[in-house]
């Protein structure tokens, strides 16, 4: 369905892009440097002003919070439990602001997350977070717990709900970044394999759509295949390996979404093939081959960094509970570049290429509190605020 979702907006739209000039409330209460991080996004995404602007929390703190993953399978997603549970959670619990966290995984079932959501609703939760979900399903279930006070919060993907609010990357400027350095890395020519998320999910569409566009303007650049690699090691190398073994053509530049970078390196020195280019995104199993070959790529991004967007999230989430007011309904965060010598300063020479730990985006940069403090009508310390008496 979401692939038929996509197709007909990529007719109606063109290359599937839009500019701000589309969006009028959200983004014109933005300064100028932030509405140009808008400029190109997935036509879907709600950019506009947002109910939740002047939301009220129906009790005071400490509050209960819901998280309803959609997957466990991956190392981002470990990654972003772990931040939960062992830094966000111990750190705000301190400050008396939140009681408990609840985690579910539905394993990509809609029906299930949207169950799962009404459970937590209906067990009292004060604030819902929610992990890659399907952009339209559960629109009903959020609109649901809206009615009885809860608001929900989608990072890493979007819903389009009015009632929710998006806290996530810019998919699409950074399929369309990552794919411009990779033109340019293998001299604007050549052909190029990419390795997708999970088809059907926005993270994963909406990169693509920017990559595309990117490509497009390369007269001397041929996609010639994209295998689904699920953001999973173990599903990217097998992939990549048989396309490899079924694809004698040369390849020129690997396009991968993370988190499955270390499965497409191991894929290509399993096949014997000299190493090409290949976008990495942050996980230090792959950031070790680079450690350990510098010449092999000039940089590389932060698309989605699992521990830093699950601050990004929480702390969008506990603003808008304490009522600083959003002013948009979807909060985007640009692709960040890093450097070989981040790699030399974040892991050693003997490093794992087996890890599971990724490299992060240095100190706040995902999402600086002053920064933080532009998105909001009445901006606070949210660790600091405390209710009024």
């Amino acid at each position: 369905m979401l692939k038929k979702v996509y197709t007909a907006l990529s007719v109606i739209t063109g290359l599937g892009l839009m500019t701000t000039a589309a969006f009028a409330d959200g983004l014109d209460s933005l300064p100028p440097d932030q509405k140009q991080l808008y400029e190109l996004v997935d036509p879907a995404i709600p950019l506009g002003g947002t109910p939740l602007k002047d939301f009220v929390a129906k009790r005071p703190p400490p509050w209960k919070i819901g998280y309803a993953s959609t997957y466990a399978g991956n190392t981002w997603r470990a990654q972003i439990l772990t931040e939960l549970n062992e830094v966000l959670l111990p750190k705000y619990k301190e400050a008396g602001l939140v009681s408990e966290l609840v985690v579910t995984q539905s394993d990509l079932k809609d029906a299930t997350q949207i169950q799962q959501m009404r459970q937590m609703v209906d067990d009292g939760v004060d604030a819902i977070i929610i992990c890659c979900s399907n952009v339209t399903a559960i629109n009903q279930t959020i609109e649901y717990a809206h009615s009885k006070g809860v608001p929900v919060f989608s990072f890493s993907g979007y819903v389009t709900s009015p009632y929710a609010i998006n806290a996530t990357e810019n998919n699409t400027q950074g399929g369309y970044t990552a794919a411009k350095w990779l033109a340019e890395e293998i001299g604007g020519k050549g052909n190029v394999l990419t390795v997708s998320g999970i088809p059907g999910f926005a993270s994963s569409d909406s990169f693509n759509v920017g990559a595309k566009k990117a490509f497009d303007e390369y007269k001397d650049i041929t996609v010639v295949g994209d295998v689904a690699g699920k953001w999973t090691d173990q599903v990217a190398q097998v992939e990549v390996q048989k396309f490899l073994a079924t694809n004698p053509t040369e390849i020129a530049g690997i396009l991968v979404q993370s988190a499955s970078e270390n499965g497409v390196v191991n894929a290509v020195q399993q096949s014997g093939r000299d190493m090409m280019p290949i976008v990495l995104g942050g996980e230090a199993s792959a950031a070790c081959y680079w450690r350990n070959n510098p010449d092999f790529i000039s940089q590389s991004f932060h698309f989605w960094p699992p521990r830093a967007d699950a601050r990004l999230v929480w702390d969008v989430m506990m603003r808008t509970l304490q009522g600083q007011g959003p002013k948009i309904q979807s909060i985007l965060r640009p692709a960040l570049p890093y450097t070989i010598d981040d790699v030399k300063e974040a892991i050693p020479e003997d490093c794992d290429p087996n890890s599971t730990a990724w490299i992060e985006p240095k100190g706040d940069a995902w999402w600086p509190a002053d920064l933080a403090a532009q998105y909001f009508e009445r901006p606070e310390d949210p660790l600091a605020w405390r209710p009024k008496k």
